[in-house]
């Protein structure tokens, strides 16, 4: 029996960050992230205009979640204010990104 090709990794959901990651949006966001997890994930970044900690938090807490799942996870067309605001909080989009391991 021939070999089956190996299936192709399921298109990554996109979640949009809010224009305020401010402690407001910590616990939606965090709530988002449970929805979607076991899933490749895309986070759009492009209407952020302020980063808080405890979104970062979030942030993060996902981006570690993903990669002990070995899925996909990563920020996508972050705004200049998420690249200044993560800078300021000592991180970069770099460290939110992790890949499937089948690829």
């Amino acid at each position: 029996m021939p070999e089956t090709a190996k299936a192709s990794s399921p298109q990554p959901c996109l979640l949009k960050l809010p224009e305020a990651l401010d402690l407001k949006a910590a616990a939606p966001l965090a709530a988002e992230f449970l929805a979607l997890r076991g899933r490749p994930v895309q986070v759009d970044g492009r209407q952020v205009t302020r980063v808080g900690g405890l979104c970062l938090q979030v942030l993060l807490s996902a981006a570690k979640t993903w990669k002990a799942d070995e899925s996909r996870f990563s920020i996508v067309s972050p705004s200049s204010e998420l690249i200044d605001g993560l800078l300021r909080l000592g991180v970069s989009t770099a460290d939110f990104t992790c890949q499937d391991k089948s690829e």
